[in-house]
């Protein structure tokens, strides 16, 4: 029971909204599909593809004209796939569609969407290991992306490439301890509410969060947080051995 007056608990992990809004915004390549036709951009640089498009609420079912010449607006797709920057096994993390209708011209084969473009949203859909879960317009434009997604992938990689021993060292907050049967742990994702590890068996995986003291508000605040984590661990009298 909560004391009335006291601060609720921080949520230890993103919305369905902000993982749809981080995923957009780390994005090096996405697939657009136009009526059935595919089409691969590759040259996003990790820019967030909101800056790139206009996204419209959907128009009323019957009396507006038809905002492209020749027909009524394509049906267009957009894909993309949110895959773990370190060498877990099943390193595809999350799937993110858009999904609407395409109210100026496609600018052709390769090239992205320019400052222009603009979709009638439809919903977007994000597939995870929880599940799928259906983010709305409103609910999208109410979320910011996590400020850790552009930097993750070369934060990750630089823990694990330059100190492995720091995710041994992790494991001492993991509850329940981790059993024998873990052959490797690795940390797979990082956001503002905490670190994610994945735990390999020989047989399966788990994954574990391990929620930052406090909810970050900036990229600069990782490293405190983090610090707090390694502190919090070396506390802990529990030792393992896995291989990191």
């Amino acid at each position: 029971m909560r004391l009335t007056g006291a601060p609720a608990a921080p949520p230890a992990a993103p919305t369905g909204a902000e993982r749809v809004r981080s995923v957009l915004a780390a994005a090096h390549s996405m697939t657009v599909v136009i009526d059935g036709v595919r089409h691969e951009v590759r040259d996003l640089e990790g820019g967030d593809v909101l800056g790139r498009l206009h996204l419209h609420p959907a128009a009323p079912a019957a009396g507006d004209p038809d905002p492209l010449p020749g027909g009524a607006a394509p049906a267009v797709r957009l894909e993309f796939t949110d895959v773990a920057p370190t060498p877990v096994r099943d390193r595809v993390r999350a799937r993110v569609t858009v999904l609407g209708r395409l109210l100026t011209p496609w600018a052709g084969e390769g090239s992205a969407p320019g400052a222009t473009a603009c979709v009638e949203y439809g919903r977007a859909v994000l597939e995870t290991a929880r599940g799928t879960s259906y983010i709305g317009l409103e609910e999208l434009d109410g979320a910011r992306p996590d400020p850790l997604a552009p930097y993750e992938a070369g934060m990750l990689t630089h823990l694990l490439d330059d100190h492995p021993e720091l995710v041994t060292l992790l494991l001492r907050l993991v509850r329940p301890l981790p059993s024998a049967a873990v052959v490797r742990a690795l940390p797979l994702a990082l956001d503002r509410y905490g670190i994610t590890l994945r735990l390999e068996e020989r047989a399966g995986h788990r994954d574990v969060r391990l929620p930052f003291p406090s909810v970050l508000d900036e990229a600069g605040q990782a490293g405190v947080q983090i610090q707090a984590l390694l502190s919090a661990a070396r506390r802990r009298s529990h030792r393992n051995s896995l291989p990191a």
